[in-house]
């Protein structure tokens, strides 16, 4: 699909100004002249809504549960303003987690904004980071990836290369970091981590967590108006449309 790419990650909020404000305050976002929310090229826009709360039985292995991650170049520091700014509650047991090198080596942290989004922190390897982040300076550089649970890890990769996406990387991330990292009770998860990029690769990218210990919850997709409601918005794509997990995906203006 040609100039297809996630042009803005949409959230659901019943107070759009005050997660605005955390956003800015806890991970460096400014307001753009579209009244939305920027950091670096990545956009993330808020629409205030009367829905649901985020349900309190969601875990990192439902396949509603979908967070993006902003990339750091000081986890240390990054933490350190997060924990002064209130709110916000984690989803990692033990504060941020260096992965092994076999799940890519990355330090990361995920917690729930103040109404209950999921998202990350992510810091690379000194040496590791991926273009563009090398090329950016600050604190918090961008918006990474957005990472949607799935049931069937074959089943969306055919989707979502019909759609123009590319698949970039594929791993199975196990072991005790993991499980801290996601807020599991079981010791040694295993989950597949799938990367698809856009044409032309530029950030955000998507990525695919299909669970396999504990196996993936494959809930019914989340209601439309409702905080979980995180939706994906595409350039290059004329109609909605829904993945085979039923996240909502819509084109961008």
């Amino acid at each position: 699909m040609a100039g297809l790419r996630i042009a803005a990650i949409r959230l659901m909020s019943r107070e759009p100004q005050a997660l605005a404000a955390f956003f800015a305050e806890a991970l460096g976002f400014k307001w753009n002249n579209a009244g939305g929310l920027h950091l670096g090229e990545e956009r993330v826009e808020i629409e205030r809504t009367e829905g649901a709360p985020t349900p309190a039985d969601l875990v990192s292995n439902d396949t509603r549960f979908q967070h993006f991650a902003v990339i750091v170049s000081d986890m240390d520091a990054a933490y350190v303003r997060l924990q002064s700014v209130k709110g916000w509650t984690p989803i990692s047991t033990r504060g941020p987690e260096q992965l092994p090198q076999a799940s890519g080596g990355v330090t990361a942290f995920k917690f729930h904004s103040p109404e209950g989004h999921p998202l990350e922190l992510l810091q690379f390897p000194e040496g590791k980071a991926p273009a563009p982040w090398n090329a950016r300076s600050g604190l918090h550089l961008g918006i990474d990836h957005s990472a949607i649970g799935v049931s069937d890890t074959e089943r969306s990769i055919a989707f979502y290369t019909r759609l123009g996406f590319t698949l970039a990387a594929r791993q199975t991330n196990r072991g005790a970091e993991q499980a801290r990292l996601d807020g599991l009770v079981l010791d040694d998860p295993a989950v597949e981590v799938t990367s698809l990029t856009p044409p032309g690769s530029a950030p955000p990218h998507l990525e695919l967590l299909c669970y396999r210990r504990p196996e993936a919850i494959a809930s019914p997709p989340a209601e439309e108006k409702s905080i979980a409601a995180t939706r994906l918005i595409l350039s290059g794509m004329s109609a909605p449309v829904r993945d085979p997990d039923g996240h909502l995906l819509l084109p961008d203006g």
